[in-house]
């Protein structure tokens, strides 16, 4: 197992001021009589491995589900299938590499052997392997040609080694099996080069002797620290955490330095059942849970999705590839969110990435590094050494839209920021655009289109000084997603009523009907209820865009009678444009039961006004 509490210390030039920061790498352990402040102390100046640095760096890496279930079409193998099934016809794994790195990947993550047994390489531990099949006459290795591709094209590559083996016949004798899987794992670390990674989910079931298998996690540690130092390891490993969920979303709030305890510790899941916590949960680095611990690891989050409906190819799915607006979507919700998204592209029967995929991740990398080639912030942006309460503003260059704001901190020295807000300084004043939690290594947020002179950055909340090495302001084109429903309103639209006789289109649910009004109309909306309202949603017409609202003021009431005023001159930036949703937050909370729209100008100066619905923003 690899040592993990390791101290650096850093001189620190802030200014003028030499400051002597202990680091912790990896992982702290708080003493018996710790504060809570000085737990959060510690915690603050935890810090990655150069390896767990690295592999955050990374950004996008692919996991290639590829092996007996592709042959047989199905996603779990039952471990009694015969290896003839095995035999891709046109298999060439430097089409796998070349496919994945048009899409911007720099890692690959091959499944050596999935929970069916089969092993994907030429293996001294069974007869369930590529040996027994007809492809390349039983002297094909999988393993070898991937490996072999990777290293000749200069792409990192790790490996998926199943622990439930439903083949293997010790497996459930717990003492047997754990030396049959280190046989299996020793093999794929010594005979392939370098390994960057080694994943390991923590499937588990019975054996044939009815007994569950108990692994050994510390000698399958201890093998790959002996034979790959270098290599991160994931999931049941000590490096790389799951971030909790297959659907490609991080957390609002993900933290890297977090009390979670690896479940391969032999105390991991005592330790966490004590705090209250599992993968799953949506607190993983509070300040209430870090003072209930006992020490602080530095533990990112990883998010696996995959491409298609399954994780192995499957013809019947071809029609189901994700969207490129879905892709974008879990790219903002996995990278932008501070972890490291895992895409799974599962090569099909010829041994190939489908056209079909491979077309739809090379359009992921061109939006990606075509949206972030062009920060729209005047200047250098220099570090910022931020305490908490300490705002930064940054000049936006002249007449540019923005709709995307990136954070990252300098993660050598820490993870600190707890809140944060942003705000524009347009027509005038400024606007609150968005707000956030944790940042960490990447912190991607998305609002409507703002044409701003200047955006303001607050940290509201951090743990000692944040360190905040870059900021940049974006614009990211809107993309069509038929598959994804829109969701314009936090709150039902039930009991609602419109002060206007027949204006109800405007809060019927349905983005496609519109209310019309000739001249520049308000409208009052009765929620039936007093409710905290935290914002709101305008859907401009798309079909006839006569009517769309470009300036606007905005009110609430409690009684219908008197209004207090939350926007003046509010600007729908760039809806002439891109007519979609455009989402307004307060930045603060209004309790009241009528909300009023009153637009001032039409996008072309008409004299009309059209809604296809306002929605109502609840506070997070």
């Amino acid at each position: 197992m690899k040592l993990i509490t390791t101290i650096s210390t850093l001189l620190l030039l802030v200014g003028c001021t030499h400051t002597r920061e202990v680091l912790y790498t990896k992982y702290a352990a708080f003493p018996e009589d710790a504060t809570t402040e000085q737990k959060i102390d510690i915690a603050a100046r935890v810090v990655p491995t150069d390896e767990q640095l690295a592999w955050q760096q990374l950004e996008l890496t692919a996991f290639i589900h590829f092996g007996m279930n592709t042959f047989t079409d199905s996603e779990w193998g039952n471990g009694r299938e015969t290896p003839t099934l095995f035999n891709p016809t046109a298999l060439d794994c430097e089409q796998w590499v070349h496919t994945l790195q048009k899409g911007g990947f720099k890692m690959v993550i091959l499944t050596a052997k999935h929970h069916d047994g089969f092993c994907l390489w030429q293996t001294e531990t069974t007869d369930h392997s590529v040996a027994s099949s007809p492809w390349r006459d039983g002297k094909g290795d999988v393993v070898r040609e991937l490996s072999d591709a990777c290293h000749k094209h200069g792409m990192k590559f790790g490996v998926y080694l199943s622990p439930w083996d439903r083949n293997a016949e010790c497996y459930g004798d717990s003492p047997a099996y754990n030396e049959f899987f280190i046989a299996q794992l020793t093999e794929l670390l010594t005979n392939y080069g370098r390994v960057d990674e080694v994943w390991f989910d923590g499937a588990c079931g019975e054996g044939p002797n009815g007994k569950q298998q108990v692994y050994d996690w510390e000698s399958i540690l201890a093998t790959i620290e002996h034979l790959q130092p270098h290599a991160v390891t994931a999931i049941m490993g000590d490096d790389v955490r799951w971030v909790g969920n297959e659907g490609g979303r991080g957390r609002t709030t993900e933290w890297s330095a977090t009390p979670f305890t690896p479940q391969s510790y032999s105390l991991g899941r005592a330790t966490n059942s004590k705090l209250g916590i599992e993968e799953m949960s949506t607190d993983l680095g509070s300040r209430e849970l870090v003072a209930r611990a006992e020490g602080i690891y530095w533990y990112p989050s990883e998010v696996d999705v995959s491409i298609r409906p399954g994780w192995f190819y499957h013809a019947s799915q071809d029609d189901e590839v994700r969207s490129i607006a879905n892709l974008v979507d879990i790219y903002f919700n996995s990278v932008g969110r501070n972890s490291v998204l895992l895409l799974n592209i599962p090569p099909d029967r010829r041994g190939l990435i489908h056209e079909i995929d491979a077309a739809c991740i090379e359009a992921l990398h061109n939006y990606i590094t075509t949206t972030f080639a062009n920060n729209f912030i005047d200047g250098k942006v220099r570090e910022w050494h931020a305490s908490e309460g300490e705002s930064i503003e940054l000049k936006i260059k002249r007449g540019s839209i923005i709709n995307t704001v990136q954070l990252s901190e300098d993660i050598t020295r820490g993870q600190r920021v707890e809140h944060f807000t942003i705000e524009a300084y347009t027509n005038g004043r400024w606007q609150h655009l968005t707000e956030g939690t944790t940042i960490g290594y990447k912190r991607l947020l998305r609002f409507s289109d703002c044409r701003a002179e200047r955006v303001r950055i607050t940290i509201k909340s951090c743990r000692s000084t944040a360190h905040i090495n870059n900021i940049g302001a974006y614009y990211a084109p809107h993309l069509e997603d038929d598959g994804r429903s829109v969701i314009v309103s936090d709150l039902s639209n039930e009991g609602w009523q419109t002060m206007d006789d027949d204006a109800y289109t405007a809060i019927d649910g349905d983005v496609e009907t519109a209310w019309r009004s000739e001249g520049i109309t308000p409208l009052t909306i009765d929620l039936g209820a007093m409710t905290d309202i935290a914002g709101f949603c305008y859907v401009p017409p798309t079909d006839d865009p006569t009517g769309t609202i470009y300036l606007y003021n905005l009110y609430v009431s409690k009684d219908g009678n008197e209004w207090q005023e939350c926007i003046s001159n509010g600007e729908f930036s760039n809806i002439k444009n891109n007519p979609i949703p455009y989402y307004v937050n307060f930045g603060t909370t209004y309790s009241a039961r009528y909300l009023r729209i009153v637009p001032l100008y039409e996008i072309d100066g008409k004299s009309a006004t059209a809604i296809c619905e306002l929605g109502i923003l609840l506070p997070r």
